[in-house]
């Protein structure tokens, strides 16, 4: 799915070249639930927005699902983000002034779907995450783990083949962030390929491989022994702690 082979990304500072990315050599097969970790500067941002085809490297050649993605042009490297990526940001980037169904439907907007079928699937995808009942309700009128929810919804409804996620659960509570693993989680048992970047350790054991970058470079790339299911653990969190 995912094919990266000496990945290199350097940015100019006027005079100054900055190095983000290293020669990266990885692979993510199709269908794998993988969590990036590393401290700030390690590259994650990077990695993600190459891998999302919002940035280019400098260098090196990035795979995905068999076609070479990194020397397309920007026309091409669009259709590819709508079609076959799903991107979740730690703040949402909802659209505050319009409803949830008119927030998960964007993507299909802008394939050209009709209204028809766009609002069909809206509605699918926001049953899948739990937010039937709150399809015509705006942003402002959610909480945060119901905002992310329906960050979720956008990003599945155009069924994509990966998913990038950037710290969702970074504004949440415990239990919110627990809400939004075990969607994730049954996203991966459909099959979705998920890539995950996160700075809490516990987040990251609720993926199947955790890959560690530092100074532009994998330290490490190890499967996940002890992984946490989310599903267990929201059913053992008291009720009284829920707050979305």
């Amino acid at each position: 799915m995912i094919k990266i082979r000496g990945l290199t990304k350097v940015y100019s500072m006027g005079k100054v070249e900055v190095p983000a990315l290293r020669e990266v050599d990885m692979e993510i097969p199709k269908g794998q639930f993988v969590a990036i970790m590393g401290p700030s500067g390690s590259g994650k941002s990077t990695l993600m927005n190459i891998l999302g085809c919002l940035d280019r490297p400098t260098s090196g050649e990035y795979y995905l699902d068999g076609e070479d993605v990194s020397k397309k042009s920007d026309n091409e490297l669009a259709e590819i983000r709508n079609k076959c990526i799903g991107f979740i940001f730690q703040s949402y980037n909802l659209l505050s002034r319009i409803d949830a169904t008119s927030n998960v439907e964007l993507p299909l907007i802008y394939r050209g779907t009709s209204s028809r079928e766009r609002r069909a699937r809206a509605a699918k995808a926001l049953e899948a995450v739990g937010l039937g009942h709150r399809t015509q309700h705006k942003p402002t009128e959610m909480s945060g783990g119901e905002q992310q929810r329906v960050a979720i919804a956008r990003a599945i409804v155009g069924g994509p083949k990966v998913i990038l996620a950037d710290e969702p659960t970074g504004n949440l509570d415990s239990r919110s962030g627990e809400e939004i693993m075990a969607i994730f989680q049954e996203l991966h048992e459909q099959g979705i390929t998920i890539v995950l970047v996160t700075h809490d350790p516990d987040i990251a054991r609720h993926s199947e491989r955790i890959i560690s970058l530092r100074d532009g470079k994998i330290m490490s790339d190890e499967k996940v022994e002890d992984r946490l299911d989310a599903r267990e653990l929201l059913a053992a969190m008291p009720e009284a702690d829920a707050s979305a």
